[in-house]
């Protein structure tokens, strides 16, 4: 099942991340830090879900973080 649900996330770039979602590059990181993002990919190069960040863009998450908007 889990095998599944990777195969069907679709995963982008920190920075392909942060555009999508209208913040700071800097903004996607610390929401992986904090636990409100989950962070995919290897060691060195992080890859973010992209129907998972649009679920806490449209939640507001952006509202608490105080670095968002666009680079």
């Amino acid at each position: 099942m889990e095998r599944e649900a990777a195969r069907r996330r679709q995963t982008v770039p920190t920075q392909l991340a942060a555009m999508a979602a209208g913040v700071r590059e800097s903004t996607i990181r610390k929401w992986a830090s904090r636990g409100k993002l989950v962070r995919y990919g290897s060691p060195g190069r992080a890859e973010y879900d992209l129907a998972e960040l649009m679920a806490i863009v449209a939640g507001g998450a952006a509202d608490d973080v105080g670095d968002e908007g666009p680079a």
